[in-house]
């Protein structure tokens, strides 16, 4: 049953961020191109604001799967952070630039930027998953002077094995066509 539940849970969720993401691109898309179009010098083609909309709408999205990709490979993330914040405060800049020039008119002008800022950050965290308890080592045995008890004929002792683990033969790994995978050493 939990499986079925969190199916349609994700269900929900995505239909609601699909339908938040196309609302707030759809406003955010138009403020700037709007923003674009006041701005632009006479008898400039009206697709040139929606080509700026689209640029600079999508350059945050790009910017967050690299980041996410570059964490995931250990790369430096700091360019695509700079296109982040830059393209961010752009839209934002737009939002606020097409307002009524009031408190509220800036907020109610800005939340398109914010949701789909909150909404990128919602779908592209990253969660960790849980992490397994490492392994407990069985201490070795020791004397009454603390020493290592080693074998019989006084060798070095062995090496400690993490409890619960069995010793596999090197003869237990073969491919299915009969080869092993590990080669037995002889000296």
């Amino acid at each position: 049953m939990n499986g079925r539940t969190d199916r349609i849970e994700s269900l929900v969720l995505a239909v609601i961020l699909t339908t938040v993401a196309v609302a707030a691109g759809w406003a955010s898309f138009t403020h700037v191109h709007d923003w674009t179009m006041r701005h632009a010098p006479a008898g400039t083609p009206d697709a040139f604001g929606w080509v700026n909309a689209v640029i600079s709408e999508l350059v945050p999205v790009a910017a967050v799967l690299t980041i996410k990709r570059r964490r995931r490979t250990s790369q430096p993330i700091g360019y695509p952070l700079f296109l982040l914040i830059a393209a961010a405060t752009l839209s934002l800049s737009a939002q606020l630039a097409v307002a009524q020039p009031s408190p509220s008119g800036w907020l109610l002008s800005a939340v398109p930027a914010l949701a789909f800022m909150a909404l990128v950050k919602l779908v592209f965290a990253q969660t960790s998953p849980p992490t397994a308890p490492a392994p407990t080592i069985a201490p070795a045995a020791a004397d009454e002077q603390g020493a290592t008890v080693a074998a019989a004929d006084n060798a070095t002792p062995a090496p400690a094995r993490p409890a619960g683990l069995v010793p596999v033969p090197a003869e237990a790994f073969i491919r299915h066509n009969g080869t092993p995978l590990v080669s037995e050493v002889t000296s």
